[in-house]
C-alpha cells in the first residue's frame, strides 16, 4: 500500500518551492477554502518511507492565539493586577480557521504528517500548532519535521530525506514568551493607559502601550538623549607639530593628545620651543591587514543595512526574507557565524562566477577559483541551527522585482565573496620624536594588497599621509609648533545600527524581532526617526505631547524619514521619555526602561531549550519579578504621575 504523506510548510511560496524541488515540477495543483493557501500533489520517493503520494501545503505562521477568558477581556471587568494570574485560553484565529480544518482534513488521508516550517524557536511552535491540526483529523499520525536552511533544490531533498523530530523544548521556549507577553504587556499597557488618560494632553481614551522588549528599546534611545541634553562641554588644549621635508608635510600629534588645564599646556608649549630641534627616538615599520568581514549574522545584516544601504532594519529583512523564499539566499534569521567544515563554498562561489547580470563580481569570483580562495574566518557563535546567510543561488538584477531586493541581495554575495578573500595587507610606518622633553608621534599606512576590498566597497583601507625617510637619532628643526584648542563635543543620538548592537549586547529580543521592536516603538510614538541634518544643532525631541501613544513631533521630516536607515538619528517623544523616567526613578533596580528583566527572561528561554528550566518555573519567576515591579509603582502612583507630568506640561521639554 502507498503510503500518504502530508507535507506543510509555514509559507505558501515555501510550499510551492519544495513541491517544485520535489516533484520535479511535476505536480498538480487543489484550490483550499483559504484564498492564499494551494494544496499540491505528487509523487515522490523518501528514503524513509519508500515511494509516497504526497500533498504539500501550508500555513500563514500562527494559526493559534492565546488570550484571557471573556471575563477578563474588558478592561472595566478588573484590576489590571488580575491579569498576572488570569486564565488564558487558546483558539484558532478566526480568519485563519479554514487553514486549520484544511490541514485537519488532509491529515485524515495522511500515514505521516511532515513539517516544513522554518527551522528556529517560532518555527517548532507553529509546527506544534499543525501537529495538534492534523491529530484532530489522525490521532495516529506519525510526525517528522524538514531541517533546512535554505530552499535550493539539493538542500530540500537533503532535507527531505533526512527528517527530524520537533524539538520540543524550542517550542515550550516560545509558548513561555507568549504568556509572558501577554500578562505582562496587557497589565501594564491597562495600569499605564488608565492611570494617565486624559492627563497632560493625552486623550480620554489615549492608549498607552507596553512591551517587555519594546520598553528596554525606548530606554536606550532615551538614554543616550539625556546624555546629549545634559551634556557640559569643557574646553581641552593640546601641541601640535608640524615638519616639512621633501616637499612634504608631516603632522606630528601630542602623545599626551590633550589636557584640560590650560597653564599646564602653557608650560609644556614654552618647554618645546626652549628646545631647539627634535630628536627622532623611533622609526617602526611593520606588515598591517585589515581584516575581511565575519560570515554574516542576522544583526550584522541589519546593523550593515542600516548602514551602507540606507534601508531600515525592518525593510533590510523584508528583503532578505523575500530572497530566501525565492531561494536565492539562505535562511536570514542566524546568529552563526562559523562555516561548517562540510558546506562546500567552492560550489556557492562557483555559482556566481558567470555574472550575466553584470553585477560587477563574476571575475573576481573566478579568481577566488582559481587560487585566491582563502578559508573564511571563524567567529564566536554558532546557533546550531543554521549556516551563515550567504547566496545560494544567483539571479540577475533585473529578476528581482524592487530596489531593497537587490539592495540585499547584492550586500549578501559581496559580503560572502568578501568572507572567501584574503585579508588587505598594507604597511605602517610610525615615527616617534622628542621636541624639549615632549613626545609626538606621526604614522602612515601604505596598502600593498587590496584582496577583499576589491569586492566589499563599504569597507575603506586608503594610503595615508606619505612620511618622509626619518632615521633614528636624527634631529631636525619643525617648520612650526603650536598650542590649540578644542572643546569636548556630545556624543550622537542614536542610529539605528548603535540601537541594535545595544539591543543584541543586552539581550533585547533576537535577532528575529528586533526589528520589530524598532518599527513598534515608531508606531506607538514614542520615539522618531529623523534625518541627522534635521535634529543637528537642536536638544528638542518634538513639542507635542502626544495622541496616546507619544508625543506628536512638529517636525514633518521627522514622520517621513522612518524608512531610512543609517543617515537617520532616534530622537524620543516627550511621552517617552516621561514614562521611562518615571519607572527608573520608582523602581531604579528593576526599571521597566532597562535591559535586566528582559535580559535575564531571554536567558531562561534559552535555559528551557537546554532543558535547564521547565516553561512553568521560568513564567513564574518572570511573573514575579514583573509583578513586584507593578506593586511599587502602583503605591507610588502620585510621584508616577508627578514624573510623567514634569516632561509633559512643557512644550519644550527642556
Amino acid at each position: 500500500m502507498v503510503t500518504k504523506v502530508l507535507c506543510v510548510a509555514e509559507k505558501s511560496s515555501v510550499a510551492k518551492a519544495v513541491a517544485g524541488h520535489l516533484s520535479g515540477g511535476r505536480f498538480t495543483t487543489r484550490n483550499t477554502s483559504n484564498k492564499y493557501i494551494r494544496n499540491y500533489d505528487f509523487d515522490y520517493r523518501f528514503s524513509q518511507w519508500d515511494h509516497c503520494q504526497v500533498t504539500m501545503t501550508a500555513v500563514q505562521g500562527h494559526t493559534e492565539e492565546i488570550d484571557f477568558i471573556d471575563r477578563y477581556r474588558k478592561w472595566s471587568d478588573c484590576d489590571p493586577a488580575d491579569l498576572f494570574d488570569a486564565q488564558i485560553t487558546k483558539n484558532i484565529d478566526k480568519s485563519k480557521q479554514s487553514i486549520a480544518d484544511n490541514i485537519q482534513k488532509e491529515a485524515k488521508k495522511a500515514r505521516v504528517l511532515f513539517i516544513w516550517t522554518d527551522c528556529d524557536r517560532e518555527g517548532e511552535y507553529i509546527g506544534t500548532e499543525v501537529r495538534a491540526f492534523a491529530r484532530r483529523g489522525n490521532a495516529s499520525i506519525e510526525v517528522k519535521r524538514a531541517q533546512f536552511s535554505n530552499i535550493e533544490r539539493t538542500h530540500v531533498i537533503r532535507a527531505a530525506n533526512n527528517p527530524k523530530d520537533l524539538d520540543e523544548r524550542q517550542a515550550m521556549a516560545v509558548a513561555a514568551r507568549m504568556e509572558l507577553d501577554l500578562r505582562i504587556g496587557a497589565a501594564l499597557t491597562r495600569f499605564q493607559s488608565l492611570k494617565l488618560q486624559g492627563r497632560y494632553g493625552l486623550a480620554p481614551d489615549a492608549l498607552i502601550s507596553y512591551g517587555s522588549c519594546q520598553f528596554p528599546t525606548l530606554g536606550f534611545v532615551v538614554d543616550r538623549y539625556m546624555r546629549v541634553k545634559n551634556f557640559v562641554p569643557e574646553t581641552f588644549w593640546y601641541l601640535k607639530l608640524l615638519h616639512t621635508r621633501d616637499q612634504n608635510t608631516t603632522t606630528f600629534n601630542w602623545d599626551r593628545s590633550r589636557l584640560f588645564d590650560r597653564m599646564a599646556v602653557v608650560l609644556l608649549f614654552e618647554s618645546c620651543m626652549a628646545g631647539g630641534t627634535a630628536l627622532v627616538k623611533a622609526v617602526a615599520r611593520k606588515p598591517s591587514k585589515k581584516y575581511k568581514p565575519l560570515p554574516l549574522t542576522t544583526v550584522e545584516l541589519q546593523k550593515q543595512g542600516s548602514r551602507f544601504l540606507g534601508m531600515n532594519s525592518q525593510r533590510v529583512m523584508k528583503a532578505a526574507e523575500a530572497l530566501y523564499t525565492s531561494g536565492f539566499i539562505s535562511y536570514p534569521r542566524t546568529e552563526t557565524d562559523q562555516y561548517d567544515q562540510n558546506i562546500n563554498l567552492q560550489a556557492l562561489i562557483g555559482k556566481q562566477k558567470d555574472d550575466t547580470g553584470n553585477w560587477g563580481w563574476g571575475q573576481y569570483a573566478q579568481n577566488l577559483l582559481d587560487g585566491e580562495f582563502d578559508q573564511p574566518r571563524r567567529g564566536k557563535h554558532n546557533d546550531k541551527a543554521h549556516p551563515p546567510i550567504h547566496p545560494v543561488a544567483y539571479v540577475t538584477s533585473p529578476a528581482l522585482p524592487d530596489a531593497d531586493q537587490r539592495k540585499v541581495y547584492e550586500f549578501v554575495v559581496r559580503h560572502f565573496l568578501a568572507c572567501c578573500s584574503k585579508d588587505a595587507i598594507g604597511e605602517t610606518t610610525t615615527v616617534n620624536i622628542d621636541y624639549g622633553g615632549e613626545g609626538f608621534h606621526a604614522s602612515g599606512l601604505t596598502v600593498i594588497e587590496r584582496n577583499y576590498l576589491d569586492v566589499y566597497p563599504w569597507d575603506r583601507w586608503e594610503s595615508s599621509q606619505m612620511l618622509p625617510r626619518y632615521q633614528e637619532g636624527e634631529r631636525f628643526t619643525p617648520n612650526e609648533v603650536t598650542m590649540q584648542d578644542g572643546k569636548t563635543t556630545a556624543p550622537g543620538y542614536l542610529t539605528e545600527p548603535e540601537l541594535i548592537a545595544l539591543m543584541d549586547a543586552n539581550g533585547i529580543g533576537t535577532d528575529a524581532t528586533m526589528a520589530e521592536h524598532i518599527e513598534k516603538i515608531q508606531q506607538r510614538e514614542y520615539v522618531f526617526s529623523m534625518q541627522k541634518n534635521a535634529a543637528a544643532g537642536t536638544s528638542s525631541r518634538g513639542t507635542g505631547r502626544g495622541r496616546g501613544r507619544g508625543g506628536r513631533t512638529a517636525s514633518a521630516s521627522s514622520r517621513g524619514a522612518t524608512s531610512s536607515g543609517g543617515n537617520n538619528i532616534f530622537v524620543p517623544s516627550n511621552l517617552g521619555v516621561a514614562l521611562v523616567e518615571a519607572y527608573d526613578l520608582i523602581a531604579s533596580d528593576m526599571s521597566l526602561g532597562k535591559p535586566f528583566l528582559r535580559k535575564e527572561m531571554e536567558v531562561n528561554m534559552k535555559r528551557i531549550c537546554n532543558g535547564e528550566l521547565s516553561k512553568e518555573a521560568v513564567v513564574h519567576q518572570s511573573l514575579e519579578q514583573y509583578r513586584e515591579v507593578y506593586a511599587k509603582v502602583s503605591l507610588r502612583l502620585d510621584q508616577f504621575r508627578q514624573t510623567c507630568a514634569r516632561y509633559m506640561q512643557s512644550n519644550t521639554g527642556q
